[in-house]
């Protein structure tokens, strides 16, 4: 019988992180790996003739270049983890809020501003809320998310959006909630970990800006909300981040491509569960 051949599309960074492992219990589960590292000077023809030898690939990172990977192989008819789709679902924090709302899960109070500067002061006026948490609707590692004392901050900081993305990309402003960081990280709609993360030096603990890491255990009522997102998000690989408000979960954002690493004594583990939904969704095609 032909060996399934699983395809791993990552940069230097995480391939050097967890590239071994992966080639490792691939071997232990007789399946092959292909390892594409985009940080090689890029060649279509012989990215496709990689991809041709996958039943399947996942996509360790998740940035416009590799979306547009994704929508190549998807033309190429190949079946990719996650779906082009699925990071509109996600990386779009003004869709992502609206989905959310929709499905009635509790998120932050979020507004998104105009594109001009007065209109954009008079929403952040009605909507009230300061301090407020300016943001880009995609993803931006933390780069493009500040904290609004008031007014004046606020308009300060999308000029400055504004004037250091060359471009008035859309924002949107998002109620300010003093709490660490909850992550759940899930693979083919399992929870596989939890991880509280904190940042004692600033108020970011999201993204690279948290410091510590420990494990919490997850309520009923989070577990039943996560069970929901999982039914409306076009999305199996993935970390959801949380806050606390007086006491009650709020959804923040859900990334796809998440952080293997918060415990090193974990990530065999969780690439091993990531291989595992990968070979059984080649099995279920067949």
């Amino acid at each position: 019988m032909k060996k399934e051949t699983i395809g791993i599309i990552s940069c230097t960074r995480e391939i050097e992180k967890e590239g071994k492992i992966f080639l490792e219990l691939a071997k232990k589960r007789d399946v092959n790996l292909i390892l594409i590292n985009l940080s090689e000077k890029f060649n279509i023809k012989s990215f496709k003739r990689k991809i041709e030898k996958c039943d399947i690939i996942y996509c360790s990172i998740w940035d416009n270049f590799s979306v547009g990977l994704t929508k190549t192989i998807e033309e190429w008819d190949k079946k990719i983890f996650e779906s082009s789709s699925s990071y509109y679902s996600t990386e779009d924090k003004w869709m992502f809020y609206v989905k959310c709302k929709e499905h009635k899960i509790p998120v932050p109070d979020t507004i998104l501003l105009s594109e001009n500067i007065n209109n954009a002061k008079r929403e952040l006026k009605e909507f009230g809320r300061w301090p407020v948490v300016l943001k880009r609707i995609s993803g931006t590692m933390g780069e493009y998310v500040e904290k609004a004392k008031n007014p004046g901050e606020a308009e300060i900081i999308i000029r400055k959006f504004w004037k250091k993305g060359s471009e008035k990309l859309p924002l949107i402003a998002q109620e300010f909630i003093k709490s660490p960081s909850y992550r759940v990280t899930l693979v083919g709609n399992k929870i596989v970990q939890t991880v509280l993360k904190r940042n004692n030096a600033g108020w970011k603990a999201t993204g690279v800006y948290a410091k510590k890491f420990e494990h919490f255990e997850m309520d009923k009522r989070l577990k039943t909300m996560i069970k929901k997102l999982t039914k409306f998000l076009d999305i199996k690989i993935c970390g959801v981040d949380m806050l606390k408000k007086e006491g009650r979960w709020l959804l923040l954002e859900v990334n796809g491509q998440p952080a293997l690493d918060f415990f090193e004594e974990e990530r065999e583990k969780l690439v091993g569960a990531t291989l595992d939904f990968l070979i059984k969704s080649i099995r279920k095609d067949n």
